[in-house]
């Protein structure tokens, strides 16, 4: 054989060795990692929300036990909102910088420990420094860090990959209201927020560990980011500063809409379970209406989410609040637990449409150079009509005997919310 015949068999064997190991490497790099960070992010906002959704069962048993108002012991949920308000800017912007894995590691520190000390309550002031304070710093990373991270990993298929990892809200309200009823029918309220504490703190802190930033980290791009049209991402990949943000008219109508889906939801949140109590239903029946919000949000999140990527996130927000509308109506005169039920199911949907639309809206609109940040002041507003909706509701109740006030109300703030909603869908780019 001669010297060019060896050299020539030479390249052709490093050839074959090189195909192969890109072979190797392509299997080794199949699996996108974005879906890790979709399951992670389920599993950590079931937690998340599990934990925080069963204020609403603890309710009685500390009103029983302690002896305060209900405006009172309301007051600490909206406390939680107001410091979740607060923060969720610096977290936002934290997120931006650092990354989810260390800002979730601290904020379910802080949100796990404030449950385990619930157990260990014996004034007012204990109430608001445990739940008020701690589980509302927990709060502040319950949803910016993880949404914006899952809107980082996908262009193509963002609505559905957003909505299934915020469906992990709606599982945490099925899985957290009636777990907590169980655990407090066996074990009582203390020993109960001791075991919701101890899971979320667990859970949470391990799973940020599995939250990577964006696909640069570990070199990969986006899904469908070499096929993503110009209308998908308007603002394009980096996108405008809050600054610039801030300065749009589709933003200000976009904030807006916020404060209607807090308040809104966190009302029901707080008041159906001693509503559905009051109306002589069973403490495990009552929340079980929680349970139902859940289920119903789940398949809101699901296919609005996917419905988001063929009409708009902003045609999904409209409807969430036109159903929201619906339901609240509904639940008005509902006197019997099939009315609870069913208007609690419908509002889980609507719930569901609205939450999963927010993310891509500020993708869409805004880009992603900011996302964390502009999505933190979106949630200021959403937080600040949480904080006021559960305080003002449970006022009216001990002024009225009676919720019909209080429900009456977040009937017609859903109803803003669906006008506003339906003005940003008719605003163009």
């Amino acid at each position: 054989m001669t010297i060019d015949s060896k050299e020539g068999a030479h390249n052709g064997y490093l050839t074959m060795g090189i195909e192969k190991m890109s072979q190797c490497r392509g299997k080794e790099s199949s699996l996108f990692y974005g879906y890790i960070v979709v399951g992670a992010s389920l599993v950590t906002l079931s937690s998340i929300w599990g934990g925080y959704y069963a204020f609403g069962v603890f309710f009685k048993p500390v009103l029983h036990e302690l002896g305060w108002s209900r405006a009172v012991t309301a007051g600490a949920f909206s406390l939680a909102s107001v410091i979740h308000g607060l923060l969720v800017i610096a977290v936002g912007g934290m997120t931006d910088r650092l990354g989810p894995r260390i800002v979730m590691s601290i904020c379910g520190s802080f949100l796990g420990l404030g449950f385990i000390l619930m157990s260990q309550i014996r004034s007012i002031l204990h109430l608001y420094l445990f739940y008020g304070l701690l589980v509302g710093a927990g709060m502040s990373g319950s949803m910016v860090p993880v949404m914006s991270t899952v809107t980082r990993w996908f262009v193509k298929r963002r609505g559905l990959m957003t909505g299934i990892a915020v469906a992990g809200s709606g599982i945490g309200m099925l899985v957290g209201p009636p777990l907590a009823s169980r655990l407090v029918s066996v074990y009582g309220w203390r020993v109960s927020y001791a075991i919701l504490g101890g899971i979320v703190l667990i859970v949470v802190v391990l799973l940020a560990q599995l939250l990577k930033k964006s696909p640069a980290e570990i070199g990969q791009v986006a899904y469908g980011e070499n096929r993503a049209g110009p209308q998908e991402n308007p603002a394009g990949a980096e996108g405008l500063s809050l600054k610039e943000a801030l300065r749009s008219g589709r933003f200000w109508v976009f904030f807006s809409t916020g404060f209607s889906y807090g308040y809104c939801v966190f009302t029901v949140m707080v008041h159906l379970v001693p509503h559905a109590i009051d109306l002589k239903l069973s403490a495990h029946k009552a929340a079980s209406t929680i349970a139902m919000i859940g289920i119903f949000s789940i398949l809101g999140k699901l296919s609005l989410g996917r419905a988001g990527d063929a009409i708009g996130s902003r045609g999904t927000l409209m409807i969430g609040f036109i159903l929201m509308f619906m339901a609240l109506a509904g639940l008005v005169p509902a006197k019997t637990a099939g009315m609870l039920f069913f208007s609690a199911g419908l509002f889980g949907f609507a719930l569901g449409g609205i939450a999963v639309s927010h993310s891509p809206i500020i993708a869409e609109l805004f880009g992603l150079r900011s996302h964390g940040l502009i999505f933190s002041v979106l949630s200021i507003n959403v937080m600040i009509g949480s904080a006021i909706g559960p305080f003002l509701s449970g006022y009216l109740y001990d002024v009225t005997n009676s919720y019909q006030t209080a429900f009456l109300l977040c009937t017609a703030i859903s109803a803003i919310g669906a006008i506003l909603a339906a003005s940003l869908r008719m605003m163009k780019h």
